[in-house]
């Protein structure tokens, strides 16, 4: 009865309520009944809300760009349950931001409606063919985008992809949606919007204009002029840690005074690195911290090469080793140097220094950020669909070792510890559940290459004279012998006694 009386005491989160928070609370100073629209956010995970939409919000709390709001919008089944949480609390966020020494707790309101998820992608259209829609942003993952890891090129053979090129005006995906809004646009004289991917991915803006101009092309080869004439792609570099949010979150968020379905925890760093170029006009972001540049592949380069492949260096053994957190891997006596050590020889001397820092000191910084004990980042949540992030953030420094005759015997490691993870047992024997959209593909692979110990030892014992192993005390007498007195006697310049082990190719 307590327990239920002190939950009921902690008001849920709404415009109604934020103003009566703990006054250790930040809250929006900006009255939102007076944003406006102006951009689209497709996948409103974690990440988004920690990062984009806590760029616009600080511009907002500076009293500026308030007809930049976000609508938020998805295209899977699993988004309508996120829409409802958020939009029970006026689409409002609680974000807390653990330090190794303390916290900071700040609610976030530059999000002002969620367009209702249909098969057809309907809304979600109809709301960016809008005139004051001017950007588009997705958060989709680094293996949502269509491209084959190996030959880079647009999968138009996916199922997907097949799907929205037969029905193009009731789409599928997220990039189907945005073909066909740009349609609508086009046809009405609209004219285009800024197409912004927040992606983890090395010329994230690139690839968006590859696969938004290929997908066009597919059905409307005009369409797909138009839009690769008009509108604008900017690649960017976005960096934060986000851990999933779990039942201890939601504790926590409890705590503070605050009752919130869906708050994100985040460390005390962000960045954002923005290539200016943006055909519809955008929010002054640089105002809050982010920085504009034409040069943002060094910036990518080194955040997704150390970072994020710091992370598959300490995440894929974790998981093996069942270690459970990322911060417990670096505290791990082998994964904490390991990290050190392939990342500072393998992986940072192909990585150029940019205006803020060098390699090795980014190195240091992120060992600080994968340390801190207040984050709880799980080690399964990073080792997540490495199908993508080992050719993603691991297999370009591989290539530049191979290139440059520096070394790759860690990065080789950890590729073949994710096969090995991809086989689906731990070192203690428990299972590792999929992780990865190709994981049955995956594991099967992995099982059938594997070669046992026995297999090894009879394919070897198949390839010698005797077919058989001499025992190490037999060679060890024969060597005694031929180093005897009594072997002096013996000559010649090769004298196998191995029972023809050499002569396996």
């Amino acid at each position: 009865m307590t327990e239920k009386m002190q939950i009921s005491a902690v008001p849920s989160l709404s415009n109604k309520t934020v103003s009566k928070l703990p006054s250790d609370v930040k809250i929006p100073i900006y009255d939102r009944n007076n944003l406006t629209a102006g951009i689209v956010h497709i996948g409103l995970g974690n990440f988004h809300r920690a990062h984009q939409a806590w760029y616009l919000h600080r511009l907002m709390q500076q009293g500026q760009a308030h007809d930049w709001a976000i609508i938020g919008a998805g295209v899977k089944e699993f988004d309508k349950g996120q829409r409802l949480k958020l939009l029970a609390q006026d689409f409002l966020t609680t974000l807390i931001e653990l330090s190794p020494v303390g916290r900071t707790v700040e609610v976030v309101g530059s999000m002002i409606d969620y367009v209702p998820i249909e098969a057809d992608n309907g809304p979600l259209i109809a709301q960016m063919a809008k005139p004051e829609i001017k950007i588009v942003t997705l958060t989709v993952t680094e293996g949502g985008y269509y491209i084959d890891p190996v030959s880079k090129s647009f999968d138009s053979s996916h199922p997907d992809i097949a799907y929205d090129a037969a029905h193009p005006e009731a789409p599928k995906t997220a990039f189907g949606a945005m073909v066909a809004a740009l349609r609508l646009r086009r046809d009405s004289g609209v004219g285009p919007f800024t197409c912004q991917s927040c992606d983890n991915l090395q010329g994230n803006g690139a690839t968006l204009r590859q696969v938004i101009v290929a997908l066009a092309g597919l059905s409307d080869p005009k369409l797909s002029e138009w839009i690769a004439e008009n509108c604008s792609f900017p690649n960017s570099m976005v960096d934060c840690i986000v851990p999933a949010t779990t039942a201890k979150e939601l504790a926590l968020v409890h705590d503070l005074g605050i009752s919130d379905e869906v708050p994100v925890t985040h460390e005390d760093f962000r960045q954002w690195v923005i290539e200016d170029d943006f055909c519809a006009g955008r929010p002054d972001w640089n105002m809050a911290g982010a920085t504009f540049t034409n040069d943002v592949h060094d910036f990518e380069m080194m955040k997704i090469r150390i970072l994020n492949g710091g992370h598959q260096v300490i995440a894929v053994p974790g998981e093996l080793l069942s270690i459970e957190t990322i911060e417990q891997c670096m505290k791990n006596s082998l994964l904490g140097p390991l990290f050190k050590k392939v990342i500072l020889s393998e992986v940072a001397p192909h990585v150029k220094a940019v205006p803020s820092i060098t390699p090795e000191n980014y190195v240091d910084l992120v060992h600080k950020r994968f340390s801190n004990p207040k984050i709880i980042d799980t080690t399964r949540r990073v080792a997540f669909d490495g199908s993508s992030r080992q050719p993603g953030f691991l297999i370009p420094s591989i290539r530049d070792g191979l290139a440059n005759t520096t070394p790759i015997d860690g990065l080789a490691l950890i590729q073949a510890s994710w096969a090995r993870m991809c086989e689906g047992t731990r070192e203690d024997g428990t299972l590792i559940a999929p992780n990865d959209p190709f994981w049955n593909e995956l594991q099967a692979k992995a099982k059938a290459e594997g070669v046992s110990e026995n297999q090894t030892r009879d394919e070897m014992m198949s390839g010698t004279t005797l077919h058989t192993f001499i025992p190490q005390k037999h060679i060890a007498n024969m060597i005694g012998y031929l180093c005897s007195d009594v072997g002096s006697t013996i000559t010649g310049q090769a004298l196998s006694v191995d029972g023809g082990l050499e002569s396996i190719p």
